[in-house]
C-alpha cells in the first residue's frame, strides 16, 4: 500500500509540475528569468575558461556558436522530477525539504556542467552538438536525478502512517 501512494503522489505531482510549464505567465515569468540565470552562470563559467561569449537573457553568444537556454536545457524538468519525488516519500517534512533543496543545488550544478560542455561541444566537435545534447546528457541529467533520489530515499528514515 505505501508504494502505490509514494507512486500515486510521484505521478499526480510530477504531472502538476509539469502541467504548470504550459502556462504563459509562469513561463515569463518563472522559468525564462530561471533560465537566464543558467545563462549567465554557464557564460560566466565560460569566460573563466577563456571563451569569448556574450550573455543575452537566454542566449550563449561566441564567434563559433551561440545557444539559447530553455525549458529542458534549464534542469527545471529533473528537479521537478526529484522535488515530486522527495515530496511523495514517506517521512518527515524537515527531511524532504532538506532533500529537494539538495536534489536541485546538484542538479543545477551538473546542468552548468552541462551547458558549457555543450557549448565547448558545438564549438569544437559541431557533428558532436545533437548527440550531447539529446542523447548524452538528457540520459545524465535524468541519471544525476534518479540517483539523488534512489542514495537519498535508502539512507533516508522512513515515517510510519498510523
Amino acid at each position: 500500500m505505501r508504494r502505490f501512494r509514494f507512486l500515486a503522489v510521484f505521478f499526480a505531482l510530477l504531472f502538476l509540475l509539469e502541467i504548470s510549464l504550459l502556462f504563459d505567465p509562469i513561463d515569463r515569468q518563472v522559468i525564462r528569468p530561471f533560465s537566464s540565470v543558467v545563462a549567465a552562470a554557464s557564460g560566466g563559467l565560460l569566460r573563466l575558461i577563456g571563451q569569448q561569449v556574450n550573455i543575452s537573457g537566454t542566449v550563449i553568444a561566441g564567434t563559433c556558436l551561440a545557444i539559447d537556454i530553455h525549458n529542458g536545457c534549464n534542469g527545471v524538468e529533473a528537479m521537478m522530477f526529484v522535488v515530486a519525488a522527495v515530496i511523495a516519500f514517506p517521512t518527515s517534512w524537515p527531511q524532504r525539504l532538506v532533500a529537494a533543496l539538495a536534489g536541485a543545488v546538484i542538479l543545477q550544478v551538473a546542468n552548468l556542467i552541462r551547458v558549457v560542455t555543450l557549448y565547448l561541444v558545438g564549438c569544437y566537435h559541431r557533428t558532436w552538438f545533437e548527440a550531447f545534447h539529446l542523447g548524452v546528457w538528457q540520459s545524465l541529467m535524468f541519471g544525476v536525478a534518479v540517483a539523488f533520489f534512489v542514495l537519498w530515499s535508502r539512507r533516508t528514515k522512513l515515517v510510519h502512517a498510523p
